[in-house]
């Protein structure tokens, strides 16, 4: 896998945020999720998030992906300020610009692999058809089948492909390879490391296995709601030769 792109810092940027905090209040308890968070991702690349449960990933990653807002700070999305979008325009932002994959793949058990990616490709703007998106996931031999027919490995990449089938700008996955043994956790990296190298996909990774940060072009390091550190990858890894 190639290195970084050397012009990476001058390549387009797709999110850019600015004191980005996010608190949640419950009768008396306050807690500050995230707690000044500035960043820039940019057009292609590939970022994974780590750090502890409770750090602000998945705060930050929901807050990327137009699910919530933050309490303060801005955020912008190639210069479209997110932070200031009303609920409908926040939806119109997830349906046309952005994939989600979580830990539990969300498949409907009585749609097969095809009409599971056809749902979202039905409503897109600009989609692929559902077989071009579970080939590219490496799946053409099982489209017709059911999800109680496939492994979890598969079954996440149906959910990729569903994701990834309106061709959205940003792939945010949280916990993709969270419930998957390491055989079928790579088969899962290969299907996300595949759409960010073809269609150019910016994608974020949240994961707590330290050792998927090879595959990225950087690695953010989350404690208390903050960015502690940001690293560059000199040499990304292929996903066969991560050690889970």
């Amino acid at each position: 896998m190639a290195a970084p792109r050397e012009s990476l810092a001058h390549a387009e940027p797709i999110f850019e945020a600015q004191g980005l905090t996010k608190i949640y209040r419950n009768g008396e308890v306050v807690v500050r999720a995230l707690a000044g968070v500035d960043l820039t991702l940019f057009a292609g690349e590939m970022v994974v998030l780590l750090g502890p449960s409770g750090s602000g990933k998945s705060t930050l990653l929901n807050i990327l992906g137009g699910l919530d807002r933050p309490t303060s700070g801005t955020l912008r999305f190639k210069g479209l300020e997110l932070s200031g979008l009303g609920d409908r325009e926040l939806t119109l932002y997830r349906r046309d610009h952005v994939g989600f994959v979580f830990q539990f793949y969300n498949l409907v058990p009585s749609l097969t692999a095809r009409e599971n990616v056809a749902l979202v490709t039905e409503i897109a703007r600009d989609p692929m058809t559902p077989d071009e998106a579970l080939a590219l996931v490496g799946l053409e031999h099982r489209m017709d089948h059911f999800p109680a027919q496939m492994s979890g490995g598969e079954q996440q990449r149906v959910a990729i492909a569903r994701a990834i089938a309106k061709r959205p700008e940003v792939l945010l996955c949280d916990e993709p390879t969270g419930a998957l043994d390491s055989k079928t956790g790579i088969r899962v990296l290969e299907a996300l490391a595949s759409v960010n190298a073809e269609l150019g996909t910016t994608t974020a990774v949240i994961t707590h296995n330290a050792a998927i940060k090879d595959i990225a072009h950087r690695v953010f390091y989350f404690a208390d709601g903050r960015i502690a550190d940001v690293k560059v990858n000199a040499r990304r890894v292929e996903p066969a030769e991560v050690s889970w």
